[in-house]
């Protein structure tokens, strides 16, 4: 689950991550007084969205309007706020549809003397969190990871124990940090470490992570993204949840339990188990497809859930064709052909569907699928079904 750079910032203050005092305005006026209130001749007006690039990203039909702006009254605070709120800011990480801003942070300014970067992942290879930090800071670390990783300097750290001392000091002797500095520096590491690990995040980033002129390391930036399988722990964290950033089909599949990922292609998948999931979009994107979704209905799918399974894959202009692969596992073929014959009767099936069902009772499923008279493209085995499908996507559009 993400959350607003505004809401993180507020869980950094209660856990002791240095910030600078701010304020959330929903309107000029609000904009206008928070720069106000801040008492600061200078703040920054930033657009609050599930996104990143936000310095760089520009407001559809007005580019000269940016995400990020620096402001020096409250009018001018105001007049930035008026030319984002209500408007698509569009970013590296939006795409070019863009993001509607429905809220701004007003920020006070600080006087900066250095720029790093500072994120915290899960290394699933080592089975351990990872602080990386770099001196690129303020600028797109992706491209520094692809173009210069011996820029990047990473930790690994035990989720019991934290950060150690001398990991800090490993650390700042690499980005050239001594004095108050690398001890303010001790204090932000493990503080965020500690962080991470109490909040169970799959990611932390602090993009730029500053060093003030009096040495005092602050975040003045905030991206912070929860795991959805630990939010049951953190009804805080829970109440933070923003629906209106969330892709609308995602958020109505989670609320019927399936776990759906709305995608680029043409080519809509139905699956049970999230691996054969990800083999059944492979095998497509390897015979020439797109898949349009990942879509894992789970081992128990009953009726319900698959009618409002093909409903939402159904409402996605971009699908050409539907591929339902279904290994009866946990849920047998049987019920499985059940529940498409009787989805087919509700929702009504407007795009190529090419089904293939193997474990058990398939024959039986196959069997009342062929007696149903569904409209449908039978396939036997992953690559025959791909092919099909590939072929059912390309002719319908």
């Amino acid at each position: 689950m993400k959350i607003h750079e505004y809401q993180a910032k507020q869980l950094f203050r209660k856990a002791g991550v240095p910030v600078l005092a701010s304020h959330v305005a929903r309107s000029a006026e609000e904009a206008q007084k928070a720069f106000e209130s801040l008492g600061s001749p200078v703040a920054v007006v930033k657009a609050q969205i599930h996104a990143g690039g936000r310095g760089k990203g520009t407001v559809i039909d007005n580019p000269n309007q940016r995400g990020v702006q620096l402001v020096k009254s409250g009018a001018e605070a105001a007049a930035v706020a008026t030319g984002l709120l209500g408007k698509k800011l569009v970013t590296i990480q939006t795409g070019p549809a863009g993001s509607e801003v429905r809220q701004v942070l007003v920020e006070q300014g600080c006087q900066i003397a250095r720029e790093l970067y500072l994120g915290i992942v899960v290394d699933r290879a080592a089975c351990k969190p990872v602080l990386m930090v770099s001196n690129e800071g303020g600028v797109e670390i992706e491209k520094v990871a692809a173009e210069t990783p011996e820029k990047i300097f990473k930790e690994h750290f035990d989720p019991q124990r934290g950060l150690d001392s001398f990991q800090v000091r490993k650390l700042c002797k690499k980005l050239n940090i001594t004095g108050a500095a690398a001890r303010s520096a001790e204090s932000f590491m493990k503080t965020l470490c500690k962080f991470f690990v109490d909040y169970d995040c799959s990611l932390v980033e602090v993009n730029p992570l500053v060093i003030t002129v009096d040495n005092q390391m602050i975040a003045l930036d905030a991206k912070v993204t929860f795991d959805d399988n630990a939010i049951f722990r953190h009804a805080d964290v829970k109440e933070l949840r923003d629906i209106g950033e969330e892709e609308p089909a995602e958020v109505r599949a989670g609320n019927a339990g399936l776990s759906y990922v709305k995608l680029e292609g043409n080519i809509g998948c139905l699956v049970n188990g999230a691996g054969l999931a990800m083999a059944t979009m492979d095998i497509i994107k390897y015979h020439g497809g797109a898949p349009a979704n990942f879509l894992d209905v789970g081992g128990g799918a009953n009726t319900q859930q698959v009618t409002e399974a093909f409903r939402i894959l159904l409402s996605d202009p971009n699908c050409k064709a539907v591929l339902v692969n279904i290994f009866g596992g946990i849920a047998r073929c049987t019920t499985i052909a059940t529940a498409l014959i009787e989805a087919s009767k509700e929702v009504g099936f407007n795009v190529p569907l090419v089904v293939r069902l193997e474990g058990t009772e398939v024959e039986e499923g196959k069997r009342m699928l062929k007696e149903s008279g569904l409209d449908m493209i039978a396939a036997d085995g992953l690559t025959d079904a791909a092919k099909k499908v590939v072929a059912a996507a390309g002719i319908a559009s």
